[in-house]
């Protein structure tokens, strides 16, 4: 592994799109350079407009290019929960060496054996987690690279998305003109850095609340074991102070991050703020403790939704508790209201990097980490291909100057046979560090 090495994570939400971009020095992440921008064209998690999306896509770029002086070439992509299905598969093969020592090639097949289930035109693959490995009807094995045995078998989970979904976003990347380096299932990349090896190991929920939908990843015996999105968010708290308090929207989420409280028991009755109406020259007064019902009824809603998502899951304990993060996580008093509706433990994941100490940041950061540990175990090279020097014009955007090849970005395309075995190993690599 080179001393330096550069990540550069892409993060497209429904509210916002951020760009990170990361140092790796000896292991540790330096965040050099940060985007954030609001979207326009997703709806839900969904792109509703691509040139929409390549637009603020190209914002969000260009304002961390601007910090480092450099232009981007290629990202690590985050694919939203919303449509992924996860489904049990095994794949058997037969040692290949002579002195019968399990290597990497045979890893490599055995991977490859458990993709011949078939997959439905309408799905594509992003990539297979092993869950353990059997030689020779010897289970739980996290590794069997130097073992001596006759027969290789891994039990493992499929990762499968909606076509349409992952070739819409990996559109407006292409469109931007970027590369793209690795993709990753959202709630896998964060979820897997914000939760302890015990949580992952005992049973806990990772829950994202962004501002037009919340992702919900349940991650047991250190692997995701369920991922869901809820069409409910942050935006809709904003709606909800709009129409109430009769203001603009801009000023609704001015108010929401100023003053807003999640538990109306803890919030202040005592201090008043001027809110600016729509259509007239005064504005209104109001308390903390008059916003923070607003905000909790909406609140209320979207923990006992998660309820009833988990009732779905077949979900009756998690010992591990709840982990929340996300934009709307950082509101005061939500993790009260959090424990008093779902009756369980829960904490807030922040990301501990200078400049995104922020729960938005959560899965731009942990895109970046995830990508990182995989290269280090496989011993791969990051480099600086994810940059390239320009000089900046009147004229030309820093985001135009890499072109990309279409075979590159579309690297999730069933003819791509290498990308896929090299996805499904990489996840080996991460998972069984």
């Amino acid at each position: 592994m080179n001393q330096n090495e550069l990540y550069v994570s892409l993060d497209i939400g429904s509210s916002s799109i951020k760009v990170l971009i990361g140092e790796m020095t000896n292991e540790t992440l330096h965040v050099i350079g940060v985007g954030n921008v609001k979207s326009n064209g997703i709806r839900k998690g969904a792109i509703v407009d691509i040139d929409a999306t390549v637009q603020s896509i190209k914002k969000a770029i260009d304002q961390a290019e601007r910090m480092i002086g450099m232009s981007i070439n290629e990202v690590v992509l985050g694919i939203p929960a919303g449509q992924a299905l996860l489904q049990p598969v095994k794949g058997v093969v037969a040692v290949n060496s002579e002195t019968r020592e399990i290597t990497d090639e045979d890893l490599d097949r055995v991977m490859d054996s458990a993709q011949v289930m078939s997959i439905p035109p309408e799905r594509e693959l992003i990539s297979i987690i092993p869950k353990q490995f059997v030689v020779d009807h010897l289970e739980e094995i996290k590794d069997p690279r130097g073992m001596i045995g006759v027969r290789l078998e891994m039990d493992g989970t499929m990762m499968t998305t909606s076509k349409t979904i992952l070739h819409n976003v990996l559109r407006c990347v292409e469109k931007a003109g970027l590369k793209v380096r690795e993709i990753y299932l959202q709630p896998l990349a964060s979820g897997y850095f914000a939760l302890s090896e015990d949580e992952k190991d005992h049973g806990t929920a990772f829950i994202d609340i962004g501002g037009g939908s919340t992702s919900i990843g349940i991650f047991r015996e250190g692997q995701l074991v369920h991922t869901s999105v809820l069409p409910v968010g942050g935006d809709h708290i904003t709606k909800d102070l709009s129409i109430v308090l009769k203001t603009p929207t801009e000023h609704a989420e001015k108010i929401k991050h100023q003053f807003g409280h999640a538990f109306f028991d803890d919030a202040s009755d005592d201090e008043l703020f001027e809110v600016p109406v729509i259509g007239a020259d005064t504005k209104e007064q109001y308390s903390q403790r008059y916003i923070s019902e607003i905000i909790g009824v909406r609140l209320e809603e979207l923990f006992e939704l998660i309820l009833e998502e988990f009732y779905r899951m077949g979900i009756q304990d998690l010992p591990g508790g709840i982990v929340l993060s996300g934009g709307t996580a950082k509101l005061d008093g939500i993790l009260q209201l959090a424990r008093h509706i779902l009756q369980t433990r829960v904490r807030l994941y922040t990301p501990e990097y200078i400049g995104v100490r922020e729960p938005q940041y959560a899965t731009a950061v942990g895109l970046i980490r995830y990508a990182q540990l995989e290269d280090a175990f496989y011993g791969r090279v990051s480099g600086n291909a994810a940059l390239v020097a320009y000089k900046k014009t009147d004229n030309v955007t820093p985001v135009q100057t890499a072109k990309p090849k279409k075979q590159k970005v579309a690297v999730a395309a069933s003819e791509d046979k290498e990308g896929m075995v090299d996805r499904a190993k990489k996840f080996f690599d991460k998972f069984f560090e």
